[in-house]
C-alpha cells in the first residue's frame, strides 16, 4: 500500500519563495504587478496543501492498485478508478492544473509559483500528478506555434482540462535516438493536413477517461524527409476530430494497443499507439510545412520537452520531500536501542541515534538544496520572459538553459537515492509495501530515464550549454558563483565558505579538462560528463543552499532564540552546513579520478566483463 498520509511541510518552501527569492522583483514586472502581490502566494499554496492532504494523497493507494485498466476500443481504452476523476477535476476546478501552461493570458501566475504547487502535487501522488502535466506541456507548444483558428479550437478545452495532450516522440526502434523515427506523415490536398501512419510507445497518459480527447503532439517524418533530426516534422492529431464549435464529430484512427507494465507509476497510463491502422489517421502540421525535407519538429518539441524536463526535477524533488518528512516521522516515533552516551539505559526513539541523524540531515540538506536548484530555474524562466530589459532577459534564459539539464538529472539521481535512504530509516519495515519508500522508490525511477536519460543531459550540460555562443553564458554562471564566495563571505560560515572556495577552484579544473577533451579525448568525455554534471550540480546548490543559510542566521539573529521560528532558521543553517561540508566534496574525487585519467572501464575487454 503507497503513503496515503500526507505529510509534507510548507515553511522551507515558503521560506525560499518569499524570504530568499527576490519575489518582489518578479511581482513588479508589467504582467503581474497588477494582479498578485508577493503574500498572494500563500492562498494558492495553502489551497494546493489541502487539495494535496484531503484529496490526492488519500488516492494514492488506487494510484498504485488497481491503477489504469486496460479495455480496449476506440474510445477510452484506458479506464480508471472512478476517484481519479474525483481528483482531476479537483485539480482542474482549483486552476491548479493545466491552466498554467497559458502564457499569454492577463493575470498570468508566474511559472516559479508554480513549481511548489507542483511538488507538493507529485510528493502527494507521483503518479496522478502526470494526467494534467503532459497537457500544459502541450499546450505551450500549441500556443506559441500553432496558427491561430488551431489555438481557438484547441486550447481553451485543454486549459480547463476536458481536453488533455500528450508527446509522442519515442517509438520501439527510436528513445535517446530521435532522428531513427519512422512514423510518416504524407501531404493531402488539403494545406497543412497529412496523414499519419506510425506507431509510438511508452506514451505519457497517451490514454485515459478523465478527458474526453486528446491533443496528440507527433513526430514524423514526410516522405522525402532529411535523414536524422534534420527531418523531422511535428503534427497536432487529434484523438477525436471535432467542428468548428469545438464539439467532437468521430474517432480520427488512433489506437491504444495496450498499456505498459511498470515498474511504478501505475496511476499514469502508459500506453503504445498505433497511427492510421485503418489508414484514416490525419494531422495538422504545426509551423510551416517541410522544405526541401526539412522540418521544425525537433525545435517545437524542444519548447515541450524543456519544460518536461524541469518538471522531472519537480516531480522528483516531491518524492524526496514525501520520502524525508515520513522517514522523519517514523524516526520521531520509532523506539530502538540504547543511546551510544547510555548503553545501560532505556531504549529510546531511533531519531536520538547518530546515524539516523547523519541520514535524516542528508534527505534534508538534499531537499533543500535541490529545491533551490529548481526555484531560482523555474524564476529565470519568468524573468526570461517578463524581466524589464532585453539584456536581463537574455541573461535568465541562458541561466535558465544551463540549469535545465543539472536540474533534471542531479535531482532524479537524488530522489533515486534518497527514497532510498527514507527506506533505510524504516529499516526493515521500510521494505515493506504498506510504508512510503516502497511505493516511493518504485515512482521515482522513470525520472532519470524519460525525457532524456541523464546521460543525455550530461552530454547536453558538458556540451552544448557549455559552448554555446561562444561560451559566454557558462562563463557569467561561473562568475555569479565566485562573486558570491568571494563577497558573500561571513565569519560565521568560515569553514564553509573556505569549502566552497576550495571546491569552486577544482571545480573549474574540472570544467578545463571538459573543454581540452572534447577535442582530444572523446572517450574521456563521455566517460566523466554524468560526473561533471553532478560536481556542477554540488557547486551550483553549495552556493544556494549557503546563501539560504547566511539568510537564515541573519533571520535567526534578529528575531532571537525565543521566536516561534527560531528552529526553523537553526534547521535551515544546519542544512546549509552540512550540505557544503559533506556533499560538495564529492567534487574532489571527480576531480582526482579525471586527472589520473582513469580508464579502466573503457580499456577492459568486453571479455572481462563477466
Amino acid at each position: 500500500m503507497p503513503h496515503d498520509n500526507y505529510l509534507y511541510q510548507l515553511r522551507d518552501i515558503k521560506f525560499q519563495m518569499k524570504e530568499w527569492l527576490d519575489m518582489e522583483k518578479l511581482m513588479s514586472c508589467d504582467a503581474y504587478k497588477d494582479y498578485y502581490a508577493v503574500d498572494d502566494l500563500d492562498g494558492f499554496l495553502d489551497v494546493n496543501y489541502k487539495i494535496c492532504r484531503d484529496v490526492i494523497c488519500p488516492a494514492n493507494k488506487e494510484a498504485d492498485d488497481p491503477g489504469f485498466k486496460f479495455v480496449g476500443g476506440n474510445e477510452h481504452a484506458a479506464v480508471s478508478p472512478d476517484v481519479f476523476k474525483t481528483v482531476y477535476n479537483t485539480v482542474c476546478e482549483a486552476g491548479l492544473g493545466p491552466q498554467w501552461g497559458d502564457r499569454e493570458v492577463e493575470g498570468r501566475l508566474p511559472l516559479a509559483w508554480y513549481a511548489p504547487i507542483l511538488e507538493m502535487q507529485s510528493g502527494a501522488s507521483p503518479a496522478l500528478v502526470m494526467l494534467w502535466c503532459l497537457t500544459q506541456g502541450a499546450t505551450t507548444v500549441i500556443q506559441y506555434n500553432a496558427a491561430q483558428r488551431f489555438k481557438d479550437l484547441y486550447l481553451p478545452k485543454m486549459y480547463t482540462g476536458e481536453w488533455g495532450g500528450s508527446m509522442c516522440l519515442t517509438e520501439p526502434g527510436a528513445g535517446s535516438e530521435v532522428g531513427a523515427v519512422s512514423t510518416k506523415c504524407f501531404p493531402t490536398d488539403t494545406p497543412g493536413l497529412y496523414k499519419i501512419k506510425g506507431q509510438k510507445c511508452f506514451i505519457t497518459t497517451g490514454d485515459n477517461d478523465c478527458v474526453s480527447n486528446i491533443i496528440h503532439l507527433v513526430l514524423a517524418k514526410t516522405p522525402d524527409a532529411k535523414p536524422g533530426t534534420s527531418g523531422i516534422s511535428c503534427l497536432m492529431v487529434p484523438k477525436f476530430w471535432v467542428d468548428d464549435n469545438g464539439n467532437i464529430t468521430k474517432w480520427n484512427d488512433v489506437t491504444t494497443v495496450g498499456l505498459e507494465h511498470k515498474l511504478g507509476l501505475h496511476g499514469s497510463a502508459t500506453a503504445t499507439l498505433a497511427f492510421g491502422e485503418n489508414n484514416d489517421c490525419y494531422g495538422w502540421m504545426i509551423g510551416e510545412d517541410p522544405v526541401d525535407g526539412r522540418g521544425n519538429g525537433m525545435a517545437l518539441m524542444f519548447q515541450m520537452m524543456n519544460e518536461e524536463r524541469i518538471n522531472t526535477g519537480i516531480f522528483s524533488l516531491g518524492c524526496i520531500g514525501s520520502a524525508y518528512y515520513a522517514a522523519l516521522e517514523y524516526a520521531k516515533v520509532r523506539v530502538q536501542s540504547k543511546k551510544s552516551t547510555d548503553p545501560k539505559g532505556p531504549s529510546v526513539r531511533i531519531i536520538e541515534h547518530e546515524d539516523v541523524r547523519r541520514m535524516l540531515m542528508l534527505q534534508k540538506s538534499i531537499m533543500e538544496a535541490c529545491r533551490a536548484l529548481i526555484y531560482s530555474s523555474y524564476y529565470y524562466i519568468d524573468l526570461s520572459k517578463e524581466a524589464f530589459t532585453e539584456e536581463e532577459r537574455e541573461l535568465a534564459d541562458d541561466f535558465f538553459m544551463i540549469q535545465n539539464p543539472i536540474a533534471k538529472a542531479f535531482i532524479s539521481d537524488m530522489a533515486w537515492l534518497m527514497t532510498a535512504e527514507s527506506m533505510q530509516v524504516h529499516g526493515g519495515y521500510g521494505f515493506m509495501e504498506e510504508y512510503a519508500p516502497a511505493s516511493l522508490s518504485r515512482d521515482c525511477k522513470i525520472y532519470s530515464i524519460w525525457e532524456g536519460t541523464n546521460f543525455i543531459h550530461a552530454q547536453d550540460f558538458t556540451g552544448r550549454k557549455y559552448t554555446m555562443k561562444g561560451g559566454e553564458p557558462f562563463k557569467k554562471w561561473m562568475e555569479q558563483i565566485e562573486n558570491f564566495i568571494v563577497n558573500k563571505k561571513t565569519a560565521a560560515f568560515e569553514k564553509e565558505f573556505a569549502m566552497m572556495e576550495e571546491a569552486f577552484a577544482a571545480f573549474k579544473t574540472i570544467m578545463e579538462l571538459n573543454a581540452s577533451w572534447s577535442t582530444d579525448n572523446k572517450q574521456l568525455k563521455q566517460l566523466y560528463a554524468t560526473r561533471i554534471l553532478h560536481s556542477a550540480a554540488r557547486i551550483i546548490c553549495g552556493k544556494l543552499i549557503l546563501d539560504q543559510g547566511v539568510l537564515a542566521a541573519e533571520k535567526l539573529a534578529e528575531l532571537g532564540d525565543d521566536h516561534y521560528d527560531a528552529n526553523f532558521y537553526k534547521g535551515k543553517i544546519a542544512s546549509s552546513r552540512f550540505f557544503v561540508m559533506n556533499i560538495v566534496p564529492d567534487i574532489f574525487g571527480v576531480l582526482k579520478a579525471m586527472q589520473n585519467t582513469d580508464t579502466s572501464c573503457i580499456d577492459l575487454a568486453e571479455e572481462a566483463f563477466m
